[in-house]
């Protein structure tokens, strides 16, 4: 059987002999009672192993691994007449995501790990087998190296079913990437207790729960695309939802109301009509933030804050250490708009600037933004926050709130959504935004750089059954 329809036939297998739905989320449950968290609010003094650099003052480890917070300086636009100073994580490790799968019975499972990060909002959520930094990976903190990591390092390419080099948040870090890897094991594997499997089907089930499948895992996942339409004929019919029918179909075609050349030549002239410098600055000569000795802030309280935490997480390779992490000031808003264009669903995707981006734009929901920003109906920064806003319930698709990394993110929130539009929006958009076929989604998804990890967040939950 092909990796297509191996994943194909996963996805649409929500009985698992191993684990029901039910037992996963009291699983999940149990773990979360069971393993002892404790993660507190610390100045930034305190923090064992960390300092400001005496020469840039940026925030650092001793060792020079992990990250940093550093300060940057951004010009755009014409004559860069749009400028800001803002700390950012400074993380340029390539660091492994990572999910084994197995078959069983002829149905391929993926090997999830129950994972406490620091910042996360309900502390267990489930995440890919290997999910570590290569700081944490190479042991720099002198702890035990992750289990699994051998599979992945010695991982042969006719193990290897989806390999693809991802960015992470563009606004909060410098050209951040991890490795998404998916590889396919046929010898016996012991299964540790923080482990277990499941199918594909029910880890995007899960994902329509708020908070349970973590930002790791739903950017791994978002990687399975399919593109062969004789995949369907395969499967039983009765096994597809009527729309998840025509969503399977979207994910099939590459041709809609733009061309793959239209495309790639719309982001090409975004990108040559844009200026952009980017420049490391001191920390403490970052405008408009003051650093203090509990938090690094904005003047007005927006955006984010720095903090320093201390951390307790009985199941780590570590179990104590403190570390810098992000503090959101608010949730954000995360929406998908879809439509049916010559009888074929088109995702309506923005071109999204982010100074941390490797190469400026990023394909980006259509709305992306602070919670604030969406109830501000006044502004003209954001377009279709009335669509979002006055949107019919039954168009409302996919509503669930998803967590940020746990890692680097304290307690951060995205509402994320899909919905439907009617037939009467209008096909005409503004410059940074255009249609596309899940399946031309899908086709930049295979390539580095192109799908913001926000809008992986959003396709990771799309649901066929």
């Amino acid at each position: 059987m092909n990796t297509e329809s191996l994943f194909l036939k996963s996805l649409l297998t929500l009985k698992n002999p191993f684990n029901s739905f039910d037992d996963i989320v009291k699983w999940l449950a149990n773990r979360n009672q069971t393993i002892k968290v404790n993660v507190e609010k610390i100045p930034f003094s305190l923090l064992d192993s960390w300092l400001f650099d005496e020469k840039t003052h940026n925030l650092r480890h001793k060792t020079g691994k992990f990250f940093s917070i550093d300060g940057l300086k951004v010009k755009k636009d014409s004559n860069f007449k749009t400028q800001w100073c803002q700390p950012l994580i400074n993380q340029p490790e390539v660091g492994y995501l990572g999910i084994i799968t197995k078959e069983f019975n002829d149905v391929l499972y993926f090997l999830m790990q129950a994972k406490i990060e620091p910042g996360n909002v309900n502390c267990v959520q489930l995440s890919p087998t290997l999910q570590a930094t290569k700081s944490n990976y190479t042991q720099a903190h002198a702890g035990k190296a992750p289990k699994y990591l051998e599979y992945f390092k010695n991982a042969t390419q006719d193990q290897i079913l989806v390999d693809q080099l991802q960015s992470e948040q563009g606004a909060r870090f410098l050209r951040k990437r991890n490795r998404n890897i998916i590889i396919k094991i046929d010898d016996e594997i012991e299964v540790y207790e923080d482990f277990c499997w499941l199918t594909l089907g029910q880890i995007k089930k899960l994902i329509l729960h708020d908070n349970l499948v973590n930002m790791d895992s739903r950017t791994v996942i978002s990687g399975i695309t399919f593109s062969n339409q004789n995949l369907i004929r395969e499967h039983e019919s009765s096994r597809y939802s009527t729309f998840g029918h025509e969503l399977l179909l979207s994910s099939m075609i590459n041709s809609g109301k733009n061309s793959m050349s239209n495309l790639m030549s719309w982001l090409c002239s975004l990108k040559s009509m844009s200026n952009l410098v980017v420049d490391h600055i001191p920390l403490n000569e970052v405008n408009d933030w003051i650093i203090t000795e509990n938090e690094i802030y904005h003047k007005d309280n927006k955006y984010f804050k720095i903090i320093g935490v201390n951390v307790h997480i009985e199941n780590r390779e570590v179990k104590d250490w403190c570390q810098p992490i992000v503090k959101p000031m608010e949730h954000g808003i995360c929406v998908f708009l879809i439509k049916k264009i010559y009888g074929t669903y088109h995702f309506l995707v923005q071109a999204k600037f982010e100074c941390g981006n490797f190469d400026m734009y990023e394909f980006a929901p259509t709305v992306q933004c602070l919670q604030s920003e969406l109830l501000n109906t006044s502004s003209n920064k954001h377009y279709f926050i009335n669509d979002v806003n006055n949107a019919k319930k039954e168009n409302i698709i996919i509503d669930t709130y998803q967590s940020e990394e746990g890692g680097r993110f304290y307690k951060e929130q995205n509402r994320n959504m899909l919905i439907k539009v009617d037939e009467n929006f209008s096909e005409e958009l503004p410059r940074n935004y255009a249609w596309m076929t899940l399946g031309q989604l899908n086709s930049f998804l295979k390539y580095n750089n192109f799908v913001n990890i926000q809008a992986r967040s959003i396709l990771s939950a799309l649901q066929y059954i």
